[in-house]
């Protein structure tokens, strides 16, 4: 659908049927064949068709995406941007200009933001509109997306939860309501929903897209990111995140940065273990990992099964900065009008940070323990959950240990590149027994290695593709 022969009739179609690329829609609208708000009335027509169902959106900006596609229509630049005309949906946690930034919570202030943040600015500059705010759990501290705004469920089964907490996000994008979308990942939140719903999600390293996420970012673990159906999608919205020049013909080719290539050679490490002491991968998302590195060997690549040396003090450590981050983040708020969960969870945080655990440098002692690991590998494969996402349900009237545990059974495999600050990313890989919904794989490299991991996952999608949208299971 990138091809610039592409009559508008095929790009609005593919629109209204929930499978048009970023690149695709981007090329229709800097050619002339499709104007932004052409693209953006298709996207809230299918939010409005599939939405009640899902439940990937707090908020829908209808009126101002359509006047705001219809502005951009006028720049002068339009046929020189990145993302011209391609809706695009925005985490609740980040500010868009005029509208109240929630975050999950009846707690927080309802009064409209004033400034976009920088990322949102960034995708607005590129020629993105956005064309709503997606759920997310309360001060998206869960590995599920409820509370009192509403439930995201995932779009391949309805039963389940679109994993947390940029699940509204994911599920917007799953669902073709949106061709990419932004959310953030504190230890997880990016990569989980991505592998719950079957798209990319790409958490990046430290420093290298503006982070500003709540107070702290969870003392440093926490970034803004890319949700997208395809490694090209990823890749150009990784580029307008990151501040980069996008690559020429809308990412076509989802290339490395010059003199670099995945296509062979690369030393890659396969691993089934959970970073995470007691917590067991399931068989599916072993396999997974298995099917991934049999298609790196036959791609020319060397793979051998290999665990990283994981601290045991790996659990302690993150749950320190997960709760104590959030008790920043709730300071200053209503306790009553917090959910139960969330208030154990910052008092949890309170009380770690009187201990040592947030006084040494963890980030750093991980680091030097990880580093041989990949000085001889280019790349970790490894489980992208432990199991599928729990059931679709109001989380957050149950008990904060039930909350705790289930968000640590369904994904102990993610934290650990927070704390590190290394770029990770997850993609669909097969499908888990007796369902369509997608299985995972993670795939992490060292700092510096966003480009790697994209190109990295563009093979894998032409050596095992997937179906892209759940647009099929919706429609049955």
């Amino acid at each position: 659908m990138t091809d610039a022969t592409t009559s508008a009739t095929d790009i609005a179609g593919a629109l209204a049927q929930g499978t048009a690329t970023a690149a695709a829609v981007a090329d229709a609208v800097r050619s002339g064949r499709l104007t932004p708000r052409d693209a953006v009335a298709a996207s809230l027509a299918r939010i409005d068709a599939l939405d009640s169902r899902v439940g990937a959106f707090r908020t829908v900006r209808r009126s101002r995406a359509l006047a705001e596609a219809e502005a951009l229509a006028d720049r002068s630049d339009l046929d020189r941007l990145p993302l011209a005309g391609v809706p695009v949906a925005v985490k609740d946690n980040l500010p868009v200009r005029g509208e109240a930034t929630l975050a999950g919570s009846a707690a927080t202030s309802t009064a409209p933001a004033g400034a976009d943040h920088e990322t949102v600015a960034r995708l607005r500059a590129a020629g993105a509109v956005v064309v709503g705010l997606t759920h997310v759990p309360e001060l998206c501290v869960f590995g599920t997306t409820d509370g009192v705004h509403g439930i995201s469920r995932n779009p391949w089964d309805l039963s389940r939860t679109a994993g947390g907490s940029s699940g509204g996000s994911a599920a917007a994008v799953a669902a073709g309501m949106v061709p990419v979308a932004l959310g953030n990942d504190g230890m997880g939140s990016l990569r989980i929903p991505a592998a719950n719903c079957g798209v990319i999600g790409l958490k990046p390293g430290y420093g290298r897209v503006p982070a500003g996420i709540g107070d702290g970012d969870w003392y440093g673990m926490s970034e803004n990111g890319p949700l997208a159906t395809t490694a090209v999608d990823a890749r150009l919205m990784f580029a307008v995140l990151a501040g980069e020049e996008p690559p020429a013909e809308g990412l076509r080719a989802a290339g490395l940065p010059a003199g670099a290539s995945p296509t062979a050679g690369l030393r890659i490490a396969a691993s089934g273990r959970s970073p995470l002491a007691g917590v067991r991968v399931t068989r599916p998302y072993a396999d997974a990992v298995r099917t991934a590195a049999r298609l790196l060997v036959d791609a020319g690549h060397e793979v051998r099964h290999d665990d990283p040396p994981y601290p045991l003090s790996l659990s302690s450590t993150v749950l320190a900065r997960w709760t104590a981050g959030t008790a920043k983040d709730a300071a200053g708020l209503d306790p009553e009008l917090l959910a139960p969960r969330t208030r154990r969870h910052a008092a949890a945080g309170r009380l770690f940070a009187r201990t040592p655990l947030l006084r040494t440098d963890h980030r750093e002692l991980l680091r030097e323990r990880l580093t041989p690991f990949f000085e001889r590998y280019d790349v970790l494969v490894m489980p992208a959950l432990a199991r599928r996402g729990p059931a679709a349900a109001p989380w957050h009237e149950r008990g904060w240990l039930l909350n705790l545990l289930a968000s640590t059974a369904s994904a102990p495999t993610t934290p650990a590149w927070n704390l590190a600050g290394w770029p990770a990313l997850t993609l669909p890989m097969g499908t888990l027994p007796g369902s369509n919904a997608p299985c995972a794989v993670q795939l992490v490299t060292r700092p510096g290695g966003e480009h790697l991991l994209l190109a990295l996952a563009a093979r894998l999608e032409t050596l095992k593709p997937w179906e892209r949208t759940a647009a099929g299971a919706l429609a049955r």
